[in-house]
């Protein structure tokens, strides 16, 4: 075994994260408190990011209110999981994101970069904001909820409903709470590594 500075997780919290999780579709009715929303942006906050950014910004839509504003924004086949789901969250981008970068990477000031390159900013807020979403997911798991994440909504009409000064724009969505599993689909296979990747 190739030498570690730390050592490996166990495998039962491998499986929590990775070989037993699964997209969940559909949800008990307990509830995801405050505290363990907080907990788990405590969390996702220190994954990695291109110049320590944090373009990220999330919605934790929970209140029967809020659930009925987003509802008219999903598909169809969404309706249902969401609505059970204890929360979901908005995980947006922020476009102005680097206005922070002064405070969020002092090694030199990256901001100028950004504002002078509207493609660079768009293409690194949505690339590292989707960097932070998947660490939403897995700091769920790793607090032992269940998450199914979904991009089967209108992007417009949640920018509408909750973005409404455009300054944030929605990435993707995620379903966060406990599992029911009467309503989980087989898993599905994945590529072999020799399919999809090499070492050179």
């Amino acid at each position: 075994m190739t030498q570690s500075f730390h050592p490996p997780l166990s495998d039962a919290a491998l499986d929590q994260l990775f070989r037993e999780a699964r997209t969940v579709h559909a949800f008990k009715p307990e509830p995801v408190s405050d505290e363990t929303i907080a907990r788990l942006y405590d969390l996702l906050k220190w994954g990695p990011t291109a110049f320590n950014a944090q373009p990220a910004r999330y919605v934790f839509v929970r209140s029967p209110e809020a659930k009925a504003k987003l509802r008219p924004t999903l598909s169809a086949g969404n309706v249902a999981q969401t609505d059970a789901a204890a929360v979901t969250v908005i995980v947006a981008q922020d476009t102005r994101f680097y206005e922070h970068l002064p405070e969020q990477f002092p090694a030199y000031n990256a901001k100028p970069l950004f504002e002078a390159n509207a493609d660079l900013a768009a293409s690194t807020a949505f690339r590292n904001s989707s960097l932070q979403g998947a660490y939403l997911i897995l700091a769920a798991r790793a607090l032992g909820l269940d998450a199914g994440a979904q991009s089967g909504f209108n992007p417009q009409a949640v920018n509408d409903a909750f973005f409404p000064d455009g300054r944030y724009q929605v990435n993707f969505i995620v379903n966060l709470g406990v599992a029911d599993h009467s309503g989980t689909h087989p898993r599905g296979p994945r590529l072999a590594f020799e399919d999809v990747a090499q070492i050179v």
